[in-house]
């Protein structure tokens, strides 16, 4: 059972995430059975609540409400740390993850109130009301994979709550267009209003210009959170620290991407090749041998995680 486990975690993640199957390919074994373990959860959980299989094709049959199915997943959750049965693959291979790195349950909690705010249609008026859902649908797994590299500490802690937010920003710059299409918006109602767009108009071809400028802010918001987690490198074990490393670059060069490409960046998906995973994978061992040489530098003023 346990070999099948990993088996599908390892096939969702490759279906799921190219650029996190990349990135995860450089931990050791153990390291890299338990982040994909983790990954299949996280993946599960999204497309239970979105409808999806790996984050892309709808499912065809008709779907239950989606508050109804939020509370199964919170249900299997409460059982998956109290060691109770799980039939659900991607649930047991949850539990043995939670359990062998003796992850808090608040944390996976915390995770699952951010499909909450999906469920519930939460409007976000600030970007502090964005920041919010990218600490609980992103922040708090990047504290979780930190604890399952051995991390424990509230500041390295800190640091890789700051990577995930950085990856959510950089996704939702990216996806703007796809999520307006079923009926989300992450932009700040603030933002649209300057530009006198309304959330259920966002995906109309004559908007394109203005998305440009709000998706470069939401990559430029991103930065100090991609810098900060660098500072958090030297706490982890140097393949862990590489892993992350080359994470945090693939992401950030997705961000590049939908800048440059302006108003045309929805014109398909943005992404990175095999090549430019191979370059970034080589930077990343430099940024985690520069990491280690460098004098620790404070934290910035960055959204704070709850604890």
């Amino acid at each position: 059972m346990s070999q099948a486990l990993a088996e599908h975690a390892t096939q969702t993640i490759r279906a799921g995430s190219k650029s996190f199957a990349a990135a995860s390919r450089l931990f050791e074994p153990d390291t890299r059975r338990s982040a994909v373990l983790l990954y299949a959860w996280c993946r599960h959980c999204d497309d239970v609540i979105d409808g999806q299989l790996l984050g892309m094709e709808r499912r065809s049959e008709i779907q239950r409400p989606a508050s109804e199915l939020l509370a199964e997943l919170e249900a299997s959750t409460h059982r998956a740390f109290a060691g109770k049965p799980v039939s659900e693959p991607a649930f047991a291979a949850f539990q043995e993850v939670v359990l062998k790195h003796r992850i808090p349950q608040r944390y996976a909690l915390d995770h699952l109130r951010g499909f909450a705010m999906d469920v519930e249609g939460r409007q976000y008026q600030r970007i502090e009301d964005t920041l919010e859902y990218c600490y609980h649908v992103a922040g708090v797994v990047g504290v979780m994979m930190a604890i399952i590299m051995g991390a424990r500490d509230a500041p390295t802690l800190d640091r890789a709550c700051d990577l995930g937010i950085a990856f959510q920003l950089t996704n939702i710059a990216r996806d703007i267009v796809e999520d307006a299409a079923i009926g989300r918006c992450y932009l700040p109602a603030e933002w649209l209003d300057e530009f006198g767009i309304a959330p259920a108009g966002l995906a109309a071809e004559q908007h394109r210009g203005a998305l440009a400028i709000l998706a470069r802010r939401l990559v430029d918001l991103a930065e100090p959170y991609y810098t900060s987690a660098l500072d958090g490198l030297p706490a982890l074990p140097f393949r862990s620290a590489w892993a992350v490393a080359t994470a945090h670059g693939v992401y950030r060069q997705i961000g590049i991407k939908v800048v440059e490409r302006g108003a045309r960046a929805w014109d398909s998906r943005a992404f990175t090749t095999r090549a430019e995973k191979l370059r970034l994978a080589a930077r990343g061992s430099w940024e985690v041998l520069a990491a280690r040489r460098r004098e620790p530098r404070p934290r910035p003023d960055l959204y704070q995680r709850p604890y």
